[in-house]
């Protein structure tokens, strides 16, 4: 029993990564005949390109259509205009090869949508031309037609979302090996992928006694990772990242429901992509020295 006391009390000061389970998404509805007729366009047009079709390129234009590149500044107006500047593009491009991808298609109104996606230049040698582009459907005589297109210059990666890939074998669900007490995270990413949210529920003879919610995300400005938790209990804390090889330590710091406060540094090593050992050490709690929570060994769950 004494140590499942400390096994919570080290969950209450930062144990593992924790944060409420992700709710199973709903699988995604097909694509209705006009979506699929726009994808399908998109396709088309980048195989008329790679084949050097001017004349098929321009028929996907409407006569008023408006080409706008916010990279260079350029804007051209009309089909025959369009049509032009086409000509001189196949001329020009030598071995390159395009690919698009379609990314949302989003309905306006019957005859009117807003495709979103990116462009894809490859040469034969070097690096490949990427950019985002917004186009602006309509629906005439049954046909989908470029009316605006505006090309953008592709965003960089934000740096939360890159750094975070260091840690992006903990997603998934994940369960201790403890014959006494029965501990369980699950992790998944947050939205666009800046931050890691995690959950955390400790039982003891199949009762829960604690649970709580973990984000871990990247302080660009201190250049490492940081975590925020919050316990079922009341408590919550703070931490600091450091990486040394495969292992990570979490210098804690927090306020205990009662008001005391509690320090930690929990180690984290990973051990394959299936498992990773899990401690607390250096606990105090109001100055005062604790025991250290003896390693736990984490397994997926598959």
């Amino acid at each position: 029993m004494r140590k499942s006391i400390l096994l919570l009390a080290g969950i209450a000061l930062l144990t593992l990564p924790g944060l409420a389970q992700a709710q199973p998404e709903k699988p995604a509805a097909a694509p209705s005949a006009d979506e699929k007729a726009i994808r399908d366009n998109a396709a088309a047009y980048a195989a008329a390109f790679n084949s050097r079709d001017a004349k098929a390129m321009a028929a996907f234009w409407s006569p008023e259509a408006v080409y706008t590149n916010r990279l260079t500044g350029e804007q051209v107006v009309g089909k025959a205009a369009i049509t032009k500047q086409i000509e001189s593009q196949l001329k020009a491009a030598g071995k390159v090869i395009l690919e698009v991808v379609v990314k949302k298609v989003e309905f306006v109104s019957p005859n009117v949508a807003i495709e979103r996606g990116t462009t894809l230049f490859i040469p034969e040698k070097g690096t490949p031309d990427e950019s985002n582009y917004t186009a602006v459907e309509v629906k005439r005589d049954g046909r989908w037609m470029l009316d605006r297109v505006t090309e953008d210059e592709k965003p960089s990666v934000p740096v939360a979302r890159e750094k975070l890939q260091q840690l992006a074998w903990l997603v998934g669900s994940w369960q201790d090996e403890s014959p006494e007490e029965h501990l369980e995270t699950e992790c998944h990413w947050a939205r666009n992928e800046n931050f890691l949210i995690l959950s955390f529920r400790a039982s003891i003879a199949g009762r829960t006694q604690m649970a709580g919610i973990q984000v871990i995300g990247y302080d660009a400005a201190n250049k490492q990772f940081r975590s925020w938790v919050f316990d079922s209990d009341g408590g919550f804390g703070e931490g600091a990242w450091t990486q040394k090889g495969k292992q990570w330590f979490i210098h804690q710091k927090g306020s205990l429901p009662d008001g005391r406060t509690s320090s930690a540094v929990n180690v984290i090593r990973q051990l394959d992509g299936d498992s990773f050992t899990w401690q607390s050490t250096n606990r105090e709690i109001d100055g005062r020295i604790e025991p250290n929570v003896n390693e736990l060994r984490m397994v997926r769950q598959k």
